[in-house]
């Protein structure tokens, strides 16, 4: 029998590439989101992918009564993979509430009907943010956390540490929190891709919608970090490399491989590269040349991380594949599809 997944968020960009994923792996996927920085479309272009039409549930997951109802209706879920959070860390500086309590009440209320339904695991989608400004890098899975900058980066602390403790005293629970690091590119179809509501929060649809005409200039937040060219390093990973390493995770927990019934996994490349040069990539591979300001520092934002993904590669089997010149040729692909 076929295995019944919940995606929560399954509409936003990293849910609908790793429902993608999922499909050709061999699941059912049931989508539940809210459609606030999504669109329905996203479901149609996912079936001219895929071939098949994921179920699709639109549904505020911070609703107790509404959540309630879902499971009632969904019977016999064998795992969920929850996506469906606030993730603008510039937002969260300014609307700490509405982070706090969206990005914390969705996740109790998931997990107290996975007690109630005794669903077998869930597969968290946690951040590299939960590092806070590393001492050293790279950073590991036993790097010890430090405050985080935002408190997005807050809300994915106190979620891991929700689903610790819930595992610690539920031996039946199964869950697995993936620490992933900068997501970027599109699917090779260019039919799916990241399409924020309003104005981005992330790096790469501002170039994207810059070069498409759409955005005056590419303003790049602070060009005086201590790296070697001034501007923040982070670890840009992939999109479908990182909705493969959640289907990869899904089989571990389903297939009772976990060491622990709470575990824990860097998801990046292992390699680290500056907004300067992220942007210079992108330029060199589609030959576009972008008109940039350098504006001051973001609030929230730390200098530099990247990942050691030694324990992914080593537990979960999994690897990532594509390199910055896909990730960038992607995303200005999709970028093109849908101006």
């Amino acid at each position: 029998m076929r295995k019944k997944i919940l995606v929560t968020g399954g509409a936003g960009y990293i849910g609908s590439h790793t429902t993608i994923e999922l499909m050709a792996a061999g699941f059912d996927v049931i989508i539940a989101d809210d459609l606030s920085n999504s669109n329905e479309k996203v479901v149609d272009r996912m079936e001219q992918i895929a071939g098949t039409r994921p179920a699709f549930e639109k549904i505020n997951l911070a609703d107790e009564a509404a959540v309630t109802d879902l499971f009632n209706r969904h019977r016999h879920i064998d795992s969920i993979i929850h996506f469906a959070a606030y993730k603008a860390v510039g937002e969260s500086v300014a609307k700490p509430l509405l982070y706090y309590k969206n990005n914390l009440l969705t996740l109790i209320l998931l997990l107290e009907q996975v007690k109630k339904h005794r669903i077998p695991g869930i597969i968290f989608s946690s951040s590299c943010t939960v590092y806070g400004q590393p001492d050293n890098l790279p950073v590991t899975e036993e790097t010890v956390f430090k405050p985080a900058e935002s408190p997005y980066g807050k809300t994915k602390q106190m979620g891991e540490a929700i689903l610790r403790d819930s595992c610690l005293a539920d031996n039946d629970l199964h869950a697995i929190a993936l620490r992933y690091f900068n997501p970027v590119g599109a699917h090779p179809s260019a039919l799916i891709g990241e399409l924020p509501n309003g104005t981005p929060s992330n790096l790469v649809p501002f170039i994207t919608q810059t070069a498409a005409g759409i955005r005056d200039q590419l303003h790049v937040f602070g060009d005086d970090y201590k790296t070697p060219d001034g501007s923040a390093l982070r670890d840009y990973i992939h999109v479908v490399d990182l909705a493969k390493a959640h289907v990869a995770a899904l089989a571990r927990l389903l297939n009772g491989k976990q060491k622990s019934n709470y575990e824990y996994f860097n998801i990046g490349t292992g390699k680290s590269l500056s907004v300067f040069q992220l942007i210079k990539e992108f330029e060199k591979v589609n030959a576009i040349t972008l008109n940039l300001k350098v504006t001051g520092r973001r609030t929230g934002d730390i200098e530099q991380i990247y990942a050691d993904t030694t324990l992914a590669n080593s537990e979960l089997g999994w690897k990532a594949e594509l390199g910055i010149d896909e990730m960038m040729r992607s995303a200005w692909s999709w970028q093109q599809k849908i101006r």
